[in-house]
């Protein structure tokens, strides 16, 4: 994985507050945030940007959109 700020809160280099967590996605409250709830879910398997996601990404993409839904619902949204 790069050496993102996203690859560091998976690996547990850098501190964030996990919410969730399963093989695919993980959820964690932003450091700063913009709204009273605001949470990031992103993909344990590095897609730099939405352009270069690829067709075999395809059911991870509907998963990070389910598993936003289901954080909200788990946060009181």
């Amino acid at each position: 994985m790069s050496d993102t700020i996203f690859s560091k809160i998976i690996n547990r280099e850098i501190p964030a507050e996990i919410i969730y967590e399963d093989d695919l996605a993980l959820a964690f409250k932003d450091i700063s945030p913009q709204a009273p709830v605001h949470f990031l879910v992103i993909p344990k398997k590095p897609i730099p940007q939405i352009s270069a996601a690829q067709p075999e990404d395809q059911a991870l993409l509907g998963h990070l959109l389910l598993t936003a839904k289901q954080v909200a619902e788990q946060v009181g949204l």
